[in-house]
């Protein structure tokens, strides 16, 4: 047999396999085995559930019909116990009534396999689960991270933002870009900004461009369409149009009042 391929995982992971068959666990733990993931097994929900306080895996795959404590009641305990409660569980059954794997979802599952199954199906899911677990979890932590921000302060999601949009401010990243970069989605980035510099992202870059602006119109020679290429501006016209909305005045004014103040100095 083939074997299926290894999904990307950052660290060593550990799972839990709850099964009543030996056969079957053995099976998971044969194709499981080559990605050296720390494999755990157990019999029924209860002893699953003894474990997984204990060891905190990192996902369960979880029979559902299984003696002395099955599935169901076993998930009922992870999910009520706030030791267990975030481990994400996969269900493993050879039901084939929707009910059953609806009640495994409303019950807290994250997935649902049926038997037979195929080693890739479960990699795959696998996969997919601990990744996601992981960018929540760590999504959790940058919301912890910024619950504690001194006023004024901005989190690292946020000044990461800013400095890749200061990095290259007349070629800036579209909105879904830049939020890619810093691990995490527009509508939050937006948020973040808003809650932590009082405007939007691209507000917040429209602002700095305007501040490179003044420099330039007031350190260089640069004429007014060489300014606007250098700050992201590609039609002078429009520059001017936006500086003036901005100051009240249009580019070449802004200039001359300096330098005439320059010259009554």
């Amino acid at each position: 047999m083939n074997r299926p391929t290894v999904p990307n995982v950052s660290r060593q992971v550990s799972l839990l396999l709850v099964d009543d068959s030996p056969d079957l666990l053995s099976l998971l733990a044969d194709f499981l085995r080559p990605t050296r993931w720390r494999l755990v097994v157990a019999f029924d929900g209860q002893e699953g559930y003894q474990k997984a306080t204990v060891l905190q895996p990192d996902l369960i795959l979880l029979d559902v019909r299984m003696p002395r404590t099955d599935g169901f009641a076993a998930i009922r305990l992870l999910k009520a116990d706030s030791r267990t409660r975030n481990i994400p569980v996969i269900f493993l059954s050879g039901a084939k009534e929707i009910e059953e794997r609806l009640t495994g979802l409303r019950l807290g599952a994250v997935d649902y396999i049926s038997k037979p199954f195929s080693p890739e199906e479960v990699m795959v899911r696998i996969g997919i689960h601990l990744d996601l677990h992981r960018r929540q979890a760590a999504e959790a932590v940058t919301e912890e991270e910024e619950d504690a921000l001194q006023p004024g302060a901005v989190s690292s999601t946020v000044a990461a933002a800013m400095h890749i949009l200061r990095q290259d401010i007349c070629q800036a990243p579209s909105l879904t870009d830049l939020a890619h970069q810093v691990g995490t989605n527009e509508r939050r980035l937006n948020a973040l900004f808003r809650k932590e510099t009082g405007t939007t992202v691209f507000a917040w870059l429209r602002e700095q461009r305007f501040v490179l602006a003044c420099e330039l119109l007031a350190d260089t020679e640069l004429d007014i369409q060489q300014v606007s290429d250098q700050v992201g501006y590609g039609n002078a016209a429009n520059f001017t149009t936006m500086f003036k909305e901005r100051f009240g005045v249009t580019p070449s004014d802004y200039r001359r009042s300096l330098r005439k103040s320059d010259n009554q100095d």
